[in-house]
């Protein structure tokens, strides 16, 4: 026999507990509703509710403080937050309080909410002891860190061994892909162990001569060359019992390797052009790009280095691997911008979104930042369209499905060049008018056709004055 879910929505307006109540009703739940927080823990310890939906901005006790007491109450409930653009701030707070989700009113998409529900029913099962329930509502939920935000399985076990080990001395080797957010996770580590009161210091080996990345490193006596008209501090002794974080460290040259490899066996520094060592107590976070194993073998990079900086190994798998990040990825990057830009919060339709689940993203969540950034800045609407992407060239099929297939590759450059822009909006038009006379102008069926929402096709119909 199928489970019936008890549901509680708490909000002070009534239309929304009205909207919400009809809804869930015809979704199959029992739904019960109430304007007042301080009702809603008292209905809670009854302990027949299952699932509690509540707003955040409410008199007298707000959602993020009602969520804190439920919490008390229920460790176990999921509960859903409600908000608006205005509040996301406070939203994402909750979810690191523990919310299992939020949606965002009015209440447009009505699939969202039904997926939102379906989410917290795996997680609420009243079987949820079960080992396989607790697995499932792990591997769905999203994980706030510092600065970062993941959903994915193997980027959650990352942020979750991140407080187990912020507190070691052991130096830690980071590695991935260019764009992975690899000092993003070297910063979370340092802001949650017992060094954040000191010192961060962050240098990019590949980015600085080797002569003068010495200097930079271990400073210099007055004299000790031409223009060493001072004496200067290294950034070793810069980030004395903090944390000095080497990125691109296969990039560093043998020579230099020699010296850091002294540093770390010795925990002191010898400035250039002088005779006596400064003890440090410094934490190395490293990071690289490179396949360091590889360059042992081939010689490049000294083994005894390699071994003592890769105490602790934390491998950022590419975006590409864990798409499951991409959708809260975007989201998180849209309001982050739609704030910077003075804009309402910005939405991305159905079809964009598709297409940036199916990029490979050579330049990772950099590469996605950068994307979104731009959507936001050139959409001339809320809502931002395939046309507002601006994706790298790759070897991936634009139209695609069981009968026929089309490649970028099949389109040649002409020697006199051409108006690309015009000639985009020639074939998107003649597909769109194709597909309204392939259904006999419905829409719903014309949008199915070209895998668009409704609002995307609308939107089309209105810029090429298709009736």
């Amino acid at each position: 026999m199928a489970q019936i879910y008890n549901i509680l929505v708490v909000d002070d307006e009534e239309s929304i507990r009205e909207f919400l109540e009809i809804f869930l009703s015809s979704e199959g739940y029992i739904v019960s509703t109430t304007p007042d927080p301080l009702n809603t823990l008292e209905i809670i310890k009854k302990g027949n509710i299952d699932i509690c939906i509540s707003d955040i901005k409410m008199p007298g006790m707000n959602g993020v403080e009602l969520l804190r007491e439920i919490k008390k109450i229920k460790p176990e409930m999921p509960v859903i937050m409600i908000t608006a653009f205005a509040s996301m701030d406070t939203a994402i707070d909750a979810m690191k309080e523990g919310a299992l989700d939020y949606i965002s009113k009015p209440f447009d998409d009505l699939n969202s909410l039904r997926k939102v529900m379906h989410k917290a029913i795996e997680c609420c099962s009243k079987e949820n002891n079960k080992s396989e329930n607790r697995e499932a509502c792990l591997i769905e939920e999203t994980v706030f860190f510092d600065n970062i935000v993941a959903k994915s399985p193997p980027m959650i076990k990352i942020l979750r061994l991140l407080p187990q080990i912020a507190n070691s001395p052991s130096n830690v080797l980071i590695t991935g892909e260019s764009g992975t957010g690899k000092e993003l996770i070297a910063r979370a580590l340092y802001k949650s162990g017992n060094r954040a009161q000191k010192n961060f210091v962050a240098i990019n080996c590949g980015g600085i001569p080797e002569t003068l990345l010495e200097s930079e490193l271990f400073g210099y006596k007055k004299g000790a060359f031409t223009g060493a008209d001072r004496d200067k501090q290294g950034l070793f002794a810069s980030a004395n019992h903090g944390v000095i974080f080497l990125d691109e460290i296969g990039e560093m040259s043998l020579t230099l390797q020699v010296k850091l490899l002294r540093v770390l066996q010795e925990k002191a520094i010898l400035p250039i052009g002088d005779s006596e060592e400064i003890k440090i107590d410094v934490r190395i976070i490293s990071a690289t790009n490179k396949n360091l194993e590889e360059e042992v073998i081939n010689k490049k990079f000294r083994e005894d280095l390699y071994y003592r900086l890769n105490v602790i190994n934390l491998h950022i798998p590419p975006l590409r691997e864990r798409k499951e990040d991409i959708p809260i990825l975007i989201r998180h990057f849209l309001y982050k911008y739609s704030q910077e830009h003075g804009r309402d919060w910005a939405d991305i339709s159905d079809y964009a979104l598709k297409l940036l689940l199916d990029y490979p993203f050579p330049g990772n969540i950099r590469e996605l930042e950068n994307i979104i950034e731009r959507g936001v800045a050139l959409s001339s609407s809320n809502i931002i369209l395939p046309e507002s992407l601006h994706l790298a060239r790759h070897k991936t099929k634009t139209i695609t499905n069981d009968k026929n297939e089309a490649s970028v590759e099949t389109i040649n450059l002409p020697e006199e060049g051409l108006d690309l822009e015009k000639l985009l909006n020639d074939i998107e038009k003649k597909l769109i008018v194709s597909a309204m006379e392939k259904t006999k102008n419905s829409k719903k069926d014309a949008a199915n056709l070209l895998r668009l929402d409704m609002r995307s096709l609308r939107y089309r119909l209105d810029k090429y004055g298709i009736s």
